[in-house]
Parts: C-alpha cells; sequence; structure tokens
C-alpha cells in the first residue's frame, strides 16, 4: 500500500468526518484525489466503515470486562456468536486459539449487571466464563 494511502487512513482513524478538502491539505493532494482514493479504499474494503466514539461512563454503562468462553460440551457445534449475538451488552466477539474459543468484550453499568449478564451468557451458549474487569483505558482504538 502506497504511503499517501496510509496517511489517508491514519487521518480518517483519528477523526472519520475529516473533509476531503482537510485531507487534501494534510496529504497535498487536490480534493477530487483524495476522494478518488477515498472511494478506492472502500471498494477494496480496507475501509470497512466510519464509526463514533463513545463516552459510555454517560450512556450509564461505565464497566468493561472481557468475557473468555470455553465449551462444556466440546463436541456441540461452533455457533456461539449466533447464539449470543442477540445480546446487546457484547460490543465485540473474536474467535481464539487458546484453551478458550472466543473472547467477548461487553460494557455494563454495574458489577451486579456484570453478574446477570455472564449468567445469561452461560445459559444462552452452554459454556464456562473467565471474567476481566478492566479498570481503566490508557488507549483504545489507535490509528493506524
Amino acid at each position: 500500500m502506497e504511503e499517501t494511502d496510509l496517511r489517508i487512513l491514519a487521518l480518517l482513524a483519528e477523526d472519520g468526518r475529516m473533509s476531503y478538502t482537510d485531507l487534501g491539505r494534510a496529504t497535498g493532494l487536490s480534493t477530487s484525489a483524495v476522494h478518488q482514493r477515498v472511494k478506492r479504499l472502500e471498494q477494496r474494503g480496507v475501509i470497512k466503515g466510519y464509526g463514533a466514539t463513545i463516552d459510555y461512563d454517560q450512556l450509564g454503562k461505565p464497566l468493561t470486562a472481557f468475557i473468555s468462553i470455553t465449551p462444556i460440551d466440546v463436541s456441540a457445534p461452533d455457533d456461539y456468536p449466533d447464539r449470543l449475538r442477540e445480546v446487546t451488552e457484547i460490543e465485540s466477539c473474536w474467535s481464539v486459539a487458546g484453551t478458550e474459543s472466543y473472547i467477548l468484550k461487553v460494557r455494563v453499568g454495574t458489577p451486579v449487571d456484570l453478574e446477570h449478564l455472564l449468567s445469561r451468557i452461560r445459559g444462552l451458549a452452554n459454556v464456562t466464563t473467565r471474567t476481566t474487569i478492566v479498570l481503566s483505558t490508557a488507549y483504545e482504538n489507535r490509528p493506524v
């Protein structure tokens, strides 16, 4: 990938609402050249979408945790993401190598909410869980 495209990606990762004009100024390209490059990056699937950075404290969900799940019955189908898809507290679901099968990133309001969520996950997916609670976040979703 060209340096200019990497620079555009870094700028958009920091501010997904940056205008083509501002991207052009920052990269030394014309507005139309930046527009073409961004569209090409979108078409190639390098840019998958744009989003907002949310302050979860203000949404009443200050508690972030990582939940590792391990199947109780290893012969059961590996359909855990489908079983848990409707659990809205789950922000991300990663398939991983190691003892656990998946790691879930969740956001809830209180430790009691987390306890209830763990119970729901165990029941829906027939898994054991191991939970790590986030105390603070130094950085997250760093730009490329």
